[in-house]
Protein backbone atom coordinates (compact mmCIF):
# COMPACT_ATOMS: atom_id res chain seq x y z
CA UNK A 1 0.00 0.00 0.00
CA UNK A 2 1.17 3.55 -0.75
CA UNK A 3 1.79 6.03 1.99
CA UNK A 4 -0.98 8.47 2.62
CA UNK A 5 -0.60 11.76 0.69
CA UNK A 6 -1.27 15.13 2.23
CA UNK A 7 -4.67 16.50 1.37
CA UNK A 8 -3.28 19.70 -0.23
CA UNK A 9 -0.71 17.94 -2.43
CA UNK A 10 -1.43 17.84 -6.16
CA UNK A 11 -0.43 14.70 -8.00
CA UNK A 12 2.86 15.06 -9.88
CA UNK A 13 1.31 14.07 -13.18
CA UNK A 14 -2.33 14.86 -13.09
CA UNK A 15 -4.27 13.55 -15.97
CA UNK A 16 -6.35 16.33 -17.58
CA UNK A 17 -9.93 15.53 -18.36
CA UNK A 18 -11.34 15.20 -21.86
CA UNK A 19 -7.97 14.75 -23.58
CA UNK A 20 -6.55 18.20 -22.81
CA UNK A 21 -2.73 18.60 -22.67
CA UNK A 22 -1.00 18.05 -19.32
CA UNK A 23 -0.67 21.13 -17.11
CA UNK A 24 2.82 21.70 -15.66
CA UNK A 25 2.90 21.65 -11.89
CA UNK A 26 4.29 25.19 -11.61
CA UNK A 27 1.54 26.59 -13.81
CA UNK A 28 -1.05 24.64 -11.91
CA UNK A 29 0.18 25.90 -8.56
CA UNK A 30 0.53 29.60 -9.58
CA UNK A 31 -2.67 31.64 -9.42
CA UNK A 32 -3.64 33.84 -12.36
CA UNK A 33 -1.88 37.22 -12.29
CA UNK A 34 0.56 36.20 -9.54
CA UNK A 35 4.33 36.48 -9.66
CA UNK A 36 6.60 33.44 -9.53
CA UNK A 37 7.48 34.09 -5.92
CA UNK A 38 3.89 34.31 -4.83
CA UNK A 39 1.59 37.32 -4.58
CA UNK A 40 0.26 39.61 -7.32
CA UNK A 41 2.64 40.75 -10.08
CA UNK A 42 3.57 44.39 -9.92
CA UNK A 43 5.09 46.91 -12.33
CA UNK A 44 8.26 48.90 -11.83
CA UNK A 45 6.24 51.70 -10.22
CA UNK A 46 4.80 49.38 -7.65
CA UNK A 47 1.30 49.06 -9.14
CA UNK A 48 -0.33 45.92 -10.30
CA UNK A 49 0.70 44.59 -13.67
CA UNK A 50 -2.04 44.93 -16.29
CA UNK A 51 -3.86 41.75 -17.01
CA UNK A 52 -3.32 40.04 -20.33
CA UNK A 53 -6.30 40.24 -22.60
CA UNK A 54 -6.08 38.29 -25.82
CA UNK A 55 -2.39 37.58 -25.22
CA UNK A 56 -1.02 41.17 -25.72
CA UNK A 57 -0.28 43.50 -22.80
CA UNK A 58 -1.55 47.08 -22.85
CA UNK A 59 1.24 49.62 -23.48
CA UNK A 60 2.31 51.42 -20.36
CA UNK A 61 2.99 55.17 -20.78
CA UNK A 62 6.58 56.16 -20.02
CA UNK A 63 7.57 59.68 -19.01
CA UNK A 64 9.08 61.60 -21.94
CA UNK A 65 7.61 59.30 -24.62
CA UNK A 66 5.50 61.37 -27.09
CA UNK A 67 3.35 58.35 -27.76
CA UNK A 68 2.38 56.75 -31.06
CA UNK A 69 2.43 58.81 -34.24
CA UNK A 70 -1.08 59.97 -35.16
CA UNK A 71 -2.26 58.72 -38.52
CA UNK A 72 -4.85 60.45 -40.70
CA UNK A 73 -7.85 58.64 -42.10
CA UNK A 74 -6.19 58.26 -45.50
CA UNK A 75 -3.16 56.52 -43.97
CA UNK A 76 -0.79 59.52 -44.16
CA UNK A 77 0.99 60.86 -41.05
CA UNK A 78 -1.07 63.32 -39.10
CA UNK A 79 -0.35 66.94 -38.57
CA UNK A 80 1.71 66.35 -35.47
CA UNK A 81 3.98 63.94 -37.37
CA UNK A 82 4.71 66.34 -40.21
CA UNK A 83 5.29 69.45 -38.17
CA UNK A 84 8.89 70.34 -37.54
CA UNK A 85 10.31 72.88 -35.21
CA UNK A 86 10.64 76.22 -36.95
CA UNK A 87 14.03 77.39 -38.14
CA UNK A 88 15.23 80.91 -37.60
CA UNK A 89 14.79 83.10 -40.68
CA UNK A 90 17.91 84.02 -42.60
CA UNK A 91 18.81 87.66 -42.43
CA UNK A 92 17.79 89.60 -45.51
CA UNK A 93 20.39 91.02 -47.85
CA UNK A 94 21.69 94.29 -46.58
CA UNK A 95 23.15 95.44 -49.94
CA UNK A 96 22.63 99.10 -50.51
CA UNK A 97 21.57 100.66 -53.84
CA UNK A 98 25.15 101.86 -54.23
CA UNK A 99 26.45 98.28 -54.11
CA UNK A 100 23.91 97.19 -56.71
CA UNK A 101 24.88 100.07 -58.99
CA UNK A 102 28.54 99.11 -58.73
CA UNK A 103 27.71 95.51 -59.61
CA UNK A 104 25.83 96.63 -62.74
CA UNK A 105 28.70 98.90 -63.68
CA UNK A 106 31.11 95.97 -63.52
CA UNK A 107 28.91 94.11 -66.02
CA UNK A 108 28.30 97.03 -68.38
CA UNK A 109 31.89 98.19 -68.76
CA UNK A 110 33.09 95.05 -70.66
CA UNK A 111 30.03 95.18 -72.91
CA UNK A 112 30.70 98.82 -73.78
CA UNK A 113 34.33 98.02 -74.58
CA UNK A 114 33.32 95.16 -76.88
CA UNK A 115 30.86 97.38 -78.76
CA UNK A 116 33.47 100.10 -79.17
CA UNK A 117 35.98 97.58 -80.54
CA UNK A 118 33.34 96.12 -82.88
CA UNK A 119 32.39 99.51 -84.31
CA UNK A 120 35.80 101.13 -84.33
CA UNK A 121 38.07 98.33 -85.49
CA UNK A 122 35.83 95.72 -87.11
CA UNK A 123 33.59 98.15 -88.97
CA UNK A 124 30.45 97.12 -87.15
CA UNK A 125 27.12 98.46 -88.42
CA UNK A 126 28.75 99.41 -91.70
CA UNK A 127 26.89 98.10 -94.77
CA UNK A 128 28.63 95.48 -96.84
CA UNK A 129 29.44 96.84 -100.27
CA UNK A 130 29.48 94.72 -103.42
CA UNK A 131 30.89 95.02 -106.90
CA UNK A 132 28.06 95.61 -109.38
CA UNK A 133 30.25 95.08 -112.47
CA UNK A 134 29.47 91.33 -112.86
CA UNK A 135 25.72 92.00 -112.87
CA UNK A 136 26.06 94.71 -115.53
CA UNK A 137 28.23 92.44 -117.63
CA UNK A 138 25.66 89.62 -117.47
CA UNK A 139 22.89 92.00 -118.54
CA UNK A 140 24.90 93.29 -121.49
CA UNK A 141 25.86 89.75 -122.49
CA UNK A 142 22.20 88.72 -122.49
CA UNK A 143 21.47 91.58 -124.92
CA UNK A 144 17.76 91.63 -124.10
CA UNK A 145 17.52 95.42 -123.48
CA UNK A 146 19.84 98.44 -123.53
CA UNK A 147 21.83 98.66 -120.29
CA UNK A 148 22.90 101.95 -118.72
CA UNK A 149 25.07 102.42 -115.65
CA UNK A 150 25.41 105.35 -113.21
CA UNK A 151 28.52 107.44 -113.72
CA UNK A 152 29.88 110.26 -111.62
CA UNK A 153 28.15 109.48 -108.35
CA UNK A 154 29.86 110.92 -105.26
CA UNK A 155 31.95 108.94 -102.79
CA UNK A 156 29.04 108.76 -100.36
CA UNK A 157 27.14 106.36 -102.65
CA UNK A 158 27.69 102.70 -101.87
CA UNK A 159 26.53 99.67 -103.83
CA UNK A 160 25.00 97.12 -101.48
CA UNK A 161 23.38 94.63 -103.90
CA UNK A 162 23.46 93.71 -107.60
CA UNK A 163 21.81 90.90 -109.58
CA UNK A 164 20.62 89.99 -113.06
CA UNK A 165 17.77 87.48 -113.35
CA UNK A 166 15.69 86.14 -116.19
CA UNK A 167 11.96 85.74 -115.54
CA UNK A 168 9.04 84.23 -117.45
CA UNK A 169 8.29 87.36 -119.48
CA UNK A 170 11.71 89.02 -119.63
CA UNK A 171 14.76 89.83 -117.50
CA UNK A 172 15.53 92.19 -114.61
CA UNK A 173 18.71 94.01 -113.63
CA UNK A 174 18.60 95.25 -110.02
CA UNK A 175 21.26 97.31 -108.28
CA UNK A 176 20.76 98.57 -104.73
CA UNK A 177 22.48 101.67 -103.34
CA UNK A 178 22.93 103.39 -100.00
CA UNK A 179 22.80 107.16 -100.41
CA UNK A 180 25.15 109.62 -98.68
CA UNK A 181 22.36 110.32 -96.18
CA UNK A 182 22.11 106.62 -95.33
CA UNK A 183 18.86 105.96 -97.19
CA UNK A 184 18.05 103.24 -99.68
CA UNK A 185 17.60 103.49 -103.45
CA UNK A 186 17.23 100.80 -106.10
CA UNK A 187 17.83 100.94 -109.82
CA UNK A 188 15.71 98.52 -111.87
CA UNK A 189 16.13 97.97 -115.63
CA UNK A 190 13.85 95.44 -117.32
CA UNK A 191 12.16 94.41 -120.55
CA UNK A 192 9.11 93.06 -118.68
CA UNK A 193 5.98 94.84 -120.00
CA UNK A 194 5.41 97.98 -117.86
CA UNK A 195 1.79 97.07 -117.08
CA UNK A 196 3.17 94.09 -115.14
CA UNK A 197 6.52 95.50 -114.00
CA UNK A 198 5.28 98.73 -112.39
CA UNK A 199 2.62 97.11 -110.17
CA UNK A 200 5.12 94.40 -109.20
CA UNK A 201 7.78 96.95 -108.18
CA UNK A 202 5.60 99.72 -106.76
CA UNK A 203 2.53 97.65 -105.76
CA UNK A 204 -1.00 98.80 -106.53
CA UNK A 205 -0.28 102.02 -104.62
CA UNK A 206 2.11 103.17 -107.32
CA UNK A 207 0.35 105.96 -109.18
CA UNK A 208 1.80 108.52 -111.64
CA UNK A 209 2.24 112.02 -110.21
CA UNK A 210 3.31 113.89 -113.33
CA UNK A 211 6.48 114.39 -115.36
CA UNK A 212 9.88 115.03 -113.82
CA UNK A 213 12.23 117.46 -115.56
CA UNK A 214 15.40 115.42 -115.63
CA UNK A 215 17.86 116.12 -118.43
CA UNK A 216 15.26 116.13 -121.17
CA UNK A 217 14.30 112.44 -120.68
CA UNK A 218 10.66 111.52 -120.26
CA UNK A 219 10.76 110.55 -116.57
CA UNK A 220 7.55 110.24 -114.58
CA UNK A 221 7.14 110.64 -110.82
CA UNK A 222 5.32 107.79 -109.06
CA UNK A 223 4.27 107.02 -105.54
CA UNK A 224 5.60 103.81 -104.05
CA UNK A 225 4.95 101.51 -101.11
CA UNK A 226 4.91 103.15 -97.71
CA UNK A 227 7.13 106.23 -97.66
CA UNK A 228 8.89 105.36 -100.91
CA UNK A 229 8.76 107.35 -104.11
CA UNK A 230 9.89 106.50 -107.62
CA UNK A 231 11.03 107.85 -110.94
CA UNK A 232 9.98 105.82 -113.99
CA UNK A 233 11.36 106.04 -117.54
CA UNK A 234 9.37 104.28 -120.26
CA UNK A 235 11.31 103.42 -123.42
CA UNK A 236 10.65 100.98 -126.28
CA UNK A 237 11.80 97.57 -125.11
CA UNK A 238 12.95 98.80 -121.68
CA UNK A 239 11.59 100.31 -118.46
CA UNK A 240 13.86 102.01 -115.92
CA UNK A 241 12.71 102.54 -112.33
CA UNK A 242 14.57 104.40 -109.58
CA UNK A 243 12.74 103.79 -106.30
CA UNK A 244 13.44 104.02 -102.59
CA UNK A 245 12.94 105.95 -99.38
CA UNK A 246 15.74 108.35 -100.32
CA UNK A 247 15.01 112.01 -100.73
CA UNK A 248 13.79 113.32 -104.06
CA UNK A 249 17.09 115.06 -104.83
CA UNK A 250 19.02 111.82 -104.27
CA UNK A 251 16.70 109.85 -106.54
CA UNK A 252 17.11 112.52 -109.18
CA UNK A 253 20.90 112.39 -108.82
CA UNK A 254 20.90 108.61 -109.37
CA UNK A 255 18.56 108.79 -112.36
CA UNK A 256 20.49 111.67 -113.94
CA UNK A 257 23.82 109.77 -113.61
CA UNK A 258 22.71 106.93 -115.93
CA UNK A 259 24.90 106.74 -119.04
Amino acid sequence: MEAAQPADRVPADPTPPDGRPPVPPAAADAPTGSAPGGGAATTAGGGPEPALVGGDPEPVPVAGDPGPTPVARDGSPGRAATERPGRPERPRSERSPKDMALSLLVLLVPIALLLAFYRGFLGGEQPTTVDAAPAYEQARAANVFPVTEPSGLGDGWRTVSASFRTVDDGANLRVGYLTPEGRGAQLVQSNVPPERLIPAELTAEGQPQGPADLGGANWQRYTGRGNEQALVLLEPGRTVIVVGDARDNELRELAGALR
